[in-house]
């Protein structure tokens, strides 16, 4: 299984960690509180559900503001421009 659909270890525990409810922490992903509380319990999560915790609650992406232009650009500023890519993402750690 790739890395980005890897399992997320404790799910109540990665929302507690933000301060949400379920009701909040779920919605953000487009999940009711009811399934939100199934994939805590432990009932397995669709890849697409996962990924987007992953998103959301690990990378920590704001998806409002994540526009397909930006992502272009990093894709080609990392293929045609690696050294200037690395510069920036060493400056941002």
């Amino acid at each position: 299984m790739s890395k980005q659909f890897s399992n997320i270890e404790n799910l109540r525990e990665l929302r507690l960690k933000f301060g949400l409810s379920q009701t909040e922490f779920w919605s953000a992903v487009g999940i009711t509180q009811t399934g939100g509380s199934k994939y805590e319990s432990g009932k397995s999560m669709p890849k697409p559900v996962r990924e987007l915790v992953r998103l959301i609650y690990v990378e920590e992406v704001d998806l409002a503001k994540a526009k397909r232009i930006d992502l272009e650009i990093v894709r080609m500023l990392k293929e045609q421009h690696p050294e200037i890519y690395k510069s920036i993402k060493d400056s941002i750690k």
